[in-house]
């Protein structure tokens, strides 16, 4: 909330979007693909995965494969399973990553909080 109860901008929120992109502009890791990362990191499975965030697994697949064209390298293992189905892990790589974007957020998150609070305060001054 913007201000207090009845003030003009009580009903008015900030928001904001970070993302990753690459040097041509193509969207790496942004809030559902990294949805999507957090999901396999959880689940170990893109089926899984993709039901958890109730999207098709096709959604799914091509996302993980956008995210790692845009890289220009693999963030998950695939084992290829039998009766008892496959796995889709984070790798070394994916691990970093995402461990480094959730720390990296939570920063984002506290700055932008302070920011957002000198910013009501001046507007509703």
């Amino acid at each position: 909330m913007a201000g207090r109860k009845g003030t003009k901008y009580y009903d008015i929120f900030l928001h904001y979007y970070v993302w990753l992109e690459n040097v041509e502009g193509k969207d790496i890791v942004g809030g559902g693909k990294f949805e999507l990362l957090l999901a396999i990191e959880e689940t170990e499975s893109l089926t899984a995965a993709a039901e958890k965030l109730n999207i098709s697994y096709r959604k799914a697949w091509g996302s993980l494969r956008e995210i790692e064209t845009h890289l220009g390298f693999p963030i998950v293992t695939k084992l290829r399973g039998g009766s008892s189905g496959g796995t889709t892990t984070l790798n070394e790589d994916g691990q970093k990553l995402i461990s480094a974007y959730k720390v990296f957020l939570a920063e984002i998150e506290e700055k932008m909080r302070d920011s957002a609070k000198k910013f009501w305060s001046v507007v509703n001054e």
